[in-house]
C-alpha cells in the first residue's frame, strides 16, 4: 500500500511539474531565441532542457523555500545553455526522451508575431512569463463564467481587464442591463481576476510578500513593452 501511495504521489508531482513546465515553455523558448539561437536549435534546447529535468526530477531543488520559480527556472536555463549546449546538439530532439505536448501553435510562428521591444533576453523572458500568466488567469475566468452560465457577460466585460472596455452605456444597452449593474459586474470581475492571478503566482513563490513583489514586477515588465 505504501509503495502504491508513493507511486501515486510521484505521478501527481510529475503531472503538476509538467503543467508548470508547459506554462513556462514558450517564455524560455523566446529567451533562447533572443540569445541568438536559430528556431530549430531553440526548440531542441528548450525541449531537451525540460525533458531532462522532468525525467531526472531536477526541479526537486526548486522547493518553495528557495523563492520564485520564475527566477529559478531562468537561472537553470542559463546554466543549461552554458554547460550542456554541445551535448544537446548531438542528441535527438528532446534528448532522446519522449516529447511532451506543448502549445498547438508552432513556437516560431508565435515568436515571429512578437514585436521586438528590447535587446535584453531576460526582459524578453519576463515579458513572456507575464503574458502567459495573464492568459492562464483569463482562461480560468472564462471557464468559471461558462460553468456559472455567465459566459456572454464575461465576453462583454473582459475588455475591462486590459483597458479595451467599450463604453459602458453601449454594453448595458446590448445586454439589457443598467449601467449600475454593469459597473458592479466589472468590479466583481476585476476582483476575481486579481484573486486568480495572485493564486497563480502563489504556486511559484514561498511567501506572501513575494506574491506582492511578483505582482509589481509583472506590471513593470508589461509597461516596459
Amino acid at each position: 500500500m505504501t509503495a502504491q501511495s508513493d507511486e501515486a504521489s510521484r505521478s501527481s508531482a510529475r503531472k503538476a511539474l509538467e503543467k508548470l513546465c508547459q506554462a513556462y515553455w514558450y517564455p524560455l523558448y523566446a529567451f533562447v531565441r533572443h540569445r541568438g539561437h536559430s528556431a530549430a536549435d531553440a526548440q531542441d534546447l528548450t525541449q531537451s532542457f525540460f525533458a531532462k529535468f522532468i525525467e531526472t526530477s531536477g526541479f526537486a531543488s526548486a522547493d518553495r523555500e528557495r523563492g520564485r520559480f520564475r527566477t529559478y527556472l531562468l537561472v537553470a536555463m542559463k546554466h543549461f545553455l552554458t554547460n550542456e549546449w554541445h551535448r544537446a546538439r548531438t542528441a535527438k530532439r528532446g534528448g532522446g526522451m519522449a516529447l511532451l505536448e506543448w502549445d498547438a501553435l508552432d513556437p516560431e510562428a508565435r515568436y515571429a508575431l512578437e514585436p521586438v521591444k528590447s535587446e535584453d533576453p531576460d526582459l524578453c523572458f519576463d515579458r513572456e512569463w507575464a503574458l502567459e500568466l495573464i492568459a492562464r488567469t483569463k482562461d480560468k475566468l472564462s471557464a468559471e463564467a461558462a460553468a456559472n452560465g455567465k459566459f456572454e457577460l464575461f465576453k462583454a466585460l473582459k475588455g475591462s481587464l486590459s483597458g479595451d472596455e467599450p463604453p459602458r452605456h453601449e454594453t448595458a444597452k446590448r445586454l439589457g442591463m443598467s449601467e449600475g449593474l454593469i459597473k458592479a459586474a466589472v468590479h466583481r470581475l476585476r476582483q476575481r481576476y486579481r484573486s486568480l492571478l495572485r493564486s497563480e503566482i502563489a504556486e511559484t513563490v514561498s511567501t506572501k510578500a513575494e506574491i506582492d513583489e511578483e505582482m509589481r514586477h509583472l506590471v513593470t515588465v508589461l509597461r516596459a513593452r
